[in-house]
């Protein structure tokens, strides 16, 4: 009896132990390169899907790393599904930087605390209607402003890409910036009075 009691143990420990880091090393040297298919083939993108899976891997390492080995996979799945969701949301969300720089006006450059978003609307569809020309342009143009926004002053950078990027409101932003709510609507009217006025000087007009 005690012994079966023992065995039973035995197989409940088993079951719900940890996995080991040589456990936690293994499975992802498994399932990489079917990752990498999987992700290249929902982004059409090499670069991107390696971004993703990288990703993917770090977060359940730091996330899940002391789960036990045999729920791994799921887990993975399931991060792996999300950081490509995240991948197009913040993609739709860059696509949108064309849109609302060529959405300011002049008298919005005397302003350092307009914020941009409040009175921007994204076009749905608009994209989709793009011919291939166009959204060669459009994607030259993103890649000009990225560039750009790492020129930016830190604390404007910052700002610029938590409203901007990650989709925080200004209160949001104050908080994690450590400032007040009209320093960050001043940092970000600074950010995109400044990258309109680079795009402008590079004969860019949108």
């Amino acid at each position: 009896m005690a012994a079966q009691r023992f065995s039973l143990v035995g197989q409940i420990f088993s079951t719900f132990r940890m996995a080991t880091n040589k456990e936690l090393s293994s499975f992802l040297e498994g399932v990489e390169r079917r990752a990498f298919k999987h992700a290249a083939y929902m982004v059409r993108n090499t670069e991107s899907a390696l971004d993703i899976v990288q990703d993917a891997m770090i977060k359940l390492s730091e996330k899940y790393g002391d789960k036990p080995a045999n729920e791994l996979p799921m887990l993975f799945q399931r991060i792996l599904q999300n950081t490509i969701l995240d991948f197009f949301r913040r993609e739709k969300v860059r696509n949108n930087w064309v849109s609302l720089f060529s959405s300011m006006t002049p008298n919005q450059h005397e302003d350092d605390n307009f914020d941009l978003l409040e009175s921007f609307s994204s076009e749905e569809g608009s994209e989709a209607a793009e011919s291939t020309e166009q959204k060669l342009e459009r994607e030259q143009v993103l890649n000009i402003i990225d560039d750009q926004i790492k020129k930016l002053p830190t604390r404007q950078r910052e700002a610029f890409l938590m409203r901007y990027w990650e989709d925080m409101d200004v209160a949001e932003t104050a908080q994690a910036m450590g400032c007040s709510e009209g320093s960050v609507k001043t940092h970000c009217s600074r950010a995109t009075h400044a990258l309109a006025a680079s795009l402008k000087a590079m004969g860019i007009h949108l």
